[in-house]
């Protein structure tokens, strides 16, 4: 008896341990899977648009009287400290975070709470939700940064920290929850944005016409201004983005797969059919191309593609390239001449334009033989998605442009916007950082 007993407790203990192992291992294949491909595809990702900052440091910094080349420095630079802050104490969750009424996500997530190493489903299935949160402060990094190409050379350093902090919070946030946020309006009415069109560029560029109309031109603008003062630093910068743009582009694939490879090519020949498309417009209409035109219009054929990018192939991508070099250099030629605002390095004419070009050209071009998850524009048969970005293009354009000017002047009546006339001819290197980008006399 004593044996069969033995044996009977045994044969129970080891059912047990097989029916814990059973449940184990039906956990484990419902829990969450990182996938290390997709994984190290996307902090590559987030390490090429960082890259994106200091590129566009250089790229206007380069395109600057050399007194203020240093400021453009310290501005990109000092939005790569303070927005990644902002980013983890509360930006994200209200970019990302649960949604309330389709307008901002909560503060649930404030500090990254229950933001970590397991893969959150609605945004990074197969990477860690930390991975997809760094990935995207990048973005929300270099979107203030794109905005200062139009106040350059008078904005008060103290003013351009606090209106970034404020323009990040009260602009950039909200528009990029409505567009990517799980929830958001704009995402559940179909709108696509691979990457940023709407959310980076039009949002950006509108805020920088604003910026440039309400502080006003430069003195001695247009007949009195430099040429830029050092070319091969802007097209240094110019390369830099343009490299930085594969992972801003591929990586909202957020994964090494087909969508990645389809993003980045389409990312590449339209930067490069747009770049051909400038230097020719320039041949013919001022008998010279430039370096200054060809790096514009490749720089303008990546901000038109970044909507598109996931939704459309290689030969769309060569039209839409082309359409925004003939599109931005009208605006930079012709209405911006013609209207006489001072868009010191043509953010809104190149951002702003060239997005709000790219949004509807992706209700043109989008199919869905590129990415099942997009839909068909209207080349392939379905004119509802035009009208579409249409609507989410309009409504970016209005809220960026109200929410701007009154953080603006909110900022002005605290801290003043412009510097004197006295700081403007000195410079803003020496004026307000006590530093100059060069020792040497000419």
């Amino acid at each position: 008896m004593k044996r069969l007993g033995k044996w009977f407790f045994g044969l129970a203990g080891f059912a047990a341990l097989m029916g814990a192992s059973r449940l184990a291992l039906a956990a484990d294949a419902t829990a969450p899977v990182i996938n290390t491909g997709d994984t190290a595809w996307v902090l590559l990702s987030a390490g090429l648009v960082f890259l994106m900052t200091p590129g566009l440091a250089f790229f206007y910094g380069g395109l600057v009287r050399k007194k203020n080349m240093l400021s453009v420095l310290m501005q990109c630079f000092m939005l790569m400290c303070i927005i990644t802050l902002q980013w983890v104490i509360f930006g994200y969750s209200l970019s990302f975070g649960p949604d309330i009424k389709g307008l901002i996500g909560s503060l649930s997530w404030a500090g990254l709470h229950g933001v970590g190493v397991t893969p959150f489903a609605d945004y990074s299935a197969t990477v860690p939700h930390q991975a997809f949160m760094i990935y995207q402060a990048m973005f929300a990094i270099i979107t203030p940064g794109l905005i200062l190409g139009a106040f350059a050379e008078r904005m008060k350093f103290s003013a351009f920290v606090v209106f970034s902090l404020l323009w990040a919070t009260f602009v950039y946030d909200p528009v990029c929850h409505w567009v990517w946020g799980v929830g958001g309006f704009l995402r559940n009415s179909g709108a696509l944005d691979f990457a940023g069109g709407t959310v980076v560029h039009i949002n950006a560029g509108v805020a920088a016409l604003v910026c440039a109309l309400v502080l006003g031109k430069r003195k001695g603008y247009p007949d009195h201004m430099s040429p830029p003062h050092n070319l091969p630093f802007a097209v240094l910068g110019a390369g830099l983005l343009w490299f930085g743009w594969f992972g801003f582009n591929g990586g909202s694939a957020l994964g090494a797969n087909g969508l990645a490879t389809s993003a980045l090519v389409a990312t590449h020949v339209a930067a490069a059919a747009a770049g051909l498309t400038w230097s020719l417009l320039e041949w013919k209409i001022s008998s010279k191309p430039t370096m200054l035109g060809m790096i514009t219009g490749a720089v303008a054929g990546l901000v038109a593609i970044t909507p598109a990018a996931g939704f459309v192939g290689p030969v769309d991508a060569i039209w839409i390239g082309v359409g925004v070099s003939v599109i931005c250099y009208f605006f930079v030629a012709v209405v911006k001449a013609k209207f006489g605002y001072d868009d010191s390095l043509d953010a809104f004419g190149v951002h702003g334009v060239g997005g709000i070009w790219g949004a509807l050209a992706t209700g043109l071009w989008a199919t869905k033989e590129v990415n099942p998850a997009g839909n068909n524009g209207l080349f392939y048969g379905n004119p509802g998605l035009f009208l579409i970005q249409l609507k989410a293009v309009l409504i970016t354009i209005v809220y960026s442009f109200i929410v701007s000017f009154v953080l603006l002047k909110i900022v002005d009546v605290l801290l003043g916007l412009r510097v004197s006339e006295d700081e403007e001819r000195i410079g803003l290197d020496l004026t307000q950082h006590r530093e100059s980008g060069y020792t040497m006399l000419d």
